[in-house]
């Protein structure tokens, strides 16, 4: 093993970086997604968060195929990486959750706001 763990590119690693990029953008669409529901853009809002969703899906695949590996027997040591790629991901799924709560409640209280000013 390598001196300094940053030197080495190991497989792990590689792996666990594609987890982190992926949940991270998940995460930056989820928040340009609550932007656009500020700013009433509820089409846009899904479009983003749709592309969240893939990226969502993407780290999930990732993870998925290790832990499909670790049950083959193949286990791996966990290492700070990977625990900091799962906040990651936890952290965008539980952002893509909220958010779809939040597109619900915007959509469903516009409709409402545009309902009571045709009545006037």
């Amino acid at each position: 093993m390598p001196n300094n763990p940053c030197e080495s590119q190991n497989e792990e690693g590689v792996t666990e970086m594609q987890i982190i990029l992926h949940a991270g953008d998940a995460r930056a669409k989820c928040l340009m997604s609550l932007q656009k529901i500020n700013e009433g853009s509820f089409s846009e809002a899904q479009e983003l968060l749709n592309e969240a969703n893939t990226e969502i899906n993407q780290a999930h695949k990732v993870q998925t195929e290790m832990i499909q590996e670790e049950a083959k027997g193949n286990k791996k040591e966990v290492s700070l990486l990977m625990v900091h790629a799962q906040d990651h991901l936890m952290t965008a799924i539980a952002i893509r959750d909220m958010v779809i709560t939040f597109i619900a409640y915007a959509t469903m209280m516009d409709k409402r706001i545009k309902d009571l000013e045709e009545r006037k």
